[in-house]
């Protein structure tokens, strides 16, 4: 059965950090594209970043360019989204995904996804 299971998400204040983990089963990451997506309350699921199968391009929306990171381990089958310097604003759920072949920034390309962890940027 093919899983993607985040962690890592909760209440942290503004200019705090924090990693969310994303663990892959069913399936191989190292042939997958990974791509992390949010959804804050009353708006649409937004591109937060992608990482190509190899780990070795990267790239991410403007909003949070320059404060999170992206990152996979194939051999944990786990990929990361580190963020840092947290903003009231960066409330959402976050989501991971994966796609074969190449990254993208589109979420319809996107086959296999995350339950969603909630983050809360709150003082």
């Amino acid at each position: 059965q093919v899983q993607l299971v985040e962690s890592g998400g909760g209440l942290v204040q503004p200019g705090g950090s924090l990693r969310l983990s994303c663990t892959a089963s069913g399936f191989i990451l190292d042939y997958y594209a990974i791509g992390w997506f949010r959804q804050a309350p009353g708006k649409e699921r937004e591109f937060v970043g992608t990482i190509s199968w190899s780990g070795g391009a990267t790239d991410y929306a403007d909003s949070i360019k320059g404060r999170f990171t992206i990152s996979k381990d194939n051999a944990k089958n786990t990929m990361y989204l580190q963020m840092n310097s947290l903003k009231p604003e960066d409330t959402a759920v976050y989501y991971c995904a994966a796609k074969p072949g190449a990254w993208s920034n589109e979420l319809e390309r996107y086959i296999y996804w995350g339950q969603g962890t909630q983050v809360t940027v709150s003082s």
